[in-house]
C-alpha cells in the first residue's frame, strides 16, 4: 500500500511545477480584458455603421435638395470613415508597440465619443464628412482591441479569443442598422448621435479602470526578435511570407463580402415576385452572412487553436469558393439567403485566424504594427468590393460577380495552401 506524500513534498513539487511553468501576474486578467474589448469594439463598430439607415435623411437635414446630391454627399459621408481609418491603422498599430496597447485604446475610445457628439452638432454637410473623416482618424479601437487581445491572451486560447472578439465586431455591424433604423423616430437623428456618444464614452471609462496590459522589460524587449531587436516595422519581420499571404487574405474577405453590396437589391428583385418584398429579402440576404459569421468565429477559432490557424484558413476559402457557385444560379430569395448563411459560417474563422498567423510569426514588439497593416488591408478590401462588384454586375452581369469572387477565393485558398507548405 503507498503511503500519502506529506505535505512537505507537496509543497516543494507544487514550486517546483510552478518554477518550471512561471505564470504571469497578469494571466488571470486576460478574460476581462477580452470581456472589455469585446463591449468597446461592439458598441464602436454601432456607432459607425448606426446611421446608413437614416443617412440621406441627414445630409438632406443639412441643406442639400437635389437627390442625385444626396446619394453622392451620403457615399461620401460614409465612406469618409473606413478611409480615414485604413489610412491610419499601421501609425496607431506602431505607436501601440512603442508605449503600449491600452493607451490607444484609451485614445480611440474618448476620441470616437467626442466625434459621434460633434457628427450630432453639424451645420452643413461639409462638416458632417469631415467629423465623419475625424472619427476614422481618431478611432481604431476594434482593431486595437484585436492587437491587445492577440498579445495578452495566452498563445493556446489565441484563436478562441480572437474569434469572440470577431463576434463581437460582426455584430455592431448587424446591430448598428437596425439601432440606426429605431432610435431616430424615437429621439431624433441628432440625438441618436449623442446616445452613441455617450455609450462609447463607458466604454472609455471601462478601458480606462478595468483593462490590465502587461509590458516587457526593456530587456525583454531586447531578447524578443533575436539579432533584429533594432530593427522596426518591416524590416523586424524575419520571413515575410507568412505575413504578406495574411495581408492579402483579409483584402480577400473584405472583398467576398462586400462585392455583392451594389448589386444584392437588383439581384434580388430578379427573384422576388412581389415587388414589396424586395427591400425585406435584400435586407436578409445581407444579414445572414454576418449571423452566419457572428455564430461561427468563436468555434472556428477554437478548432484552429487544435487543428492550425492556416488548416482553418484554407479550409474557409475552399468553402466559401464552393458556396459562391449556386448562389450564382438560384432561383429564389430564400435560397440566396441560406445560401449567404452558410458563406457567412464559412468566412466566421477567417479574421481570428488571420490575426493568430500574424501574431505567430512576427516579433511581439511589432506585431501592433503588423496588425495595423492587416487592418488597412481590410479596409482596402471594404472599399475596392463594392467598386468592383457594382462595375463587374453592371458591364458583364449580376452572376458574373459571384463567379468572379469564386475564382478569387479558390485563389486565395491555393495560395495560401502553397505559403503554409513552404512555410
Amino acid at each position: 500500500m503507498t503511503s500519502p506524500t506529506p505535505p512537505k513534498f507537496k509543497f516543494e513539487a507544487a514550486s517546483a511545477a510552478a518554477a518550471t511553468h512561471p505564470r504571469s501576474p497578469f494571466d488571470g486578467h486576460w478574460q476581462r480584458n477580452l470581456a472589455v474589448c469585446m463591449f468597446g469594439s461592439f458598441t464602436t463598430i454601432i456607432a459607425m455603421t448606426l446611421l446608413l439607415p437614416f443617412l440621406p435623411l441627414y445630409v438632406e437635414q443639412l441643406g442639400v435638395k437635389d437627390h442625385a446630391a444626396i446619394v453622392q454627399w451620403s457615399g461620401a459621408a460614409y465612406g469618409a470613415t473606413f478611409l480615414s481609418a485604413a489610412l491610419v491603422a499601421p501609425l496607431w498599430g506602431r505607436l501601440a508597440d512603442r508605449y503600449g496597447r491600452k493607451p490607444m485604446l484609451i485614445r480611440a475610445s474618448l476620441g470616437m465619443a467626442v466625434a459621434m457628439a460633434l457628427i450630432g452638432v453639424a451645420g452643413n454637410v461639409w462638416q458632417l464628412v469631415g467629423l465623419r473623416l475625424l472619427a476614422g482618424l481618431l478611432g481604431g479601437y476594434a482593431s486595437g482591441s484585436m492587437v491587445l487581445v492577440a498579445t495578452q491572451t495566452p498563445k493556446d486560447r489565441t484563436g478562441w479569443a480572437l474569434g469572440t472578439m470577431s463576434s463581437a465586431i460582426m455584430a455592431g455591424n448587424l446591430v448598428g442598422p437596425l439601432v440606426g433604423g429605431a432610435l431616430p423616430p424615437l429621439i431624433g437623428i441628432r440625438n441618436t448621435f449623442f446616445a452613441a456618444g455617450a455609450i462609447i464614452f463607458v466604454a472609455f471609462l471601462a478601458t480606462a479602470f478595468l483593462i490590465r496590459e502587461e509590458r516587457k522589460a526593456p530587456a525583454a524587449r531586447k531578447l524578443d526578435g533575436g539579432s533584429a531587436a533594432g530593427q522596426t516595422g518591416w524590416a523586424a519581420v524575419p520571413d515575410k511570407r507568412p505575413l504578406v499571404a495574411m495581408l492579402f487574405t483579409g483584402m480577400l474577405l473584405m472583398l467576398a463580402n462586400m462585392s455583392i453590396e451594389p448589386i444584392i437589391t437588383v439581384y434580388v428583385a430578379t427573384l422576388v415576385e412581389d415587388p414589396g418584398r424586395v427591400t425585406m429579402m435584400a435586407g436578409l440576404v445581407m444579414s445572414a452572412a454576418a449571423l452566419g459569421s457572428i455564430l461561427s468565429a468563436s468555434r472556428l477559432g477554437k478548432l484552429a487553436d487544435r487543428v492550425g490557424h492556416w488548416n482553418v484558413i484554407v479550409g474557409c476559402l475552399a468553402v466559401s469558393a464552393l458556396l459562391l457557385v449556386p448562389q450564382a444560379f438560384v432561383t429564389s430569395g430564400w435560397q440566396l439567403v441560406v445560401l449567404r448563411f452558410l458563406m457567412g459560417l464559412s468566412l466566421g474563422g477567417l479574421l481570428p485566424c488571420i490575426a493568430s498567423v500574424i501574431r505567430h510569426n512576427v516579433p511581439e514588439r511589432v506585431a501592433g504594427n503588423m496588425l495595423g497593416y492587416s487592418t488597412s488591408a481590410q479596409y482596402t478590401g471594404q472599399v475596392a468590393g463594392p467598386l468592383l462588384g457594382g462595375f463587374v454586375g453592371a458591364h458583364v452581369g449580376m452572376r458574373a460577380v459571384f463567379l468572379g469572387t469564386c475564382v478569387l477565393m479558390a485563389a486565395g485558398a491555393a495560395w495560401n495552401w502553397m505559403a503554409k507548405r513552404r512555410h
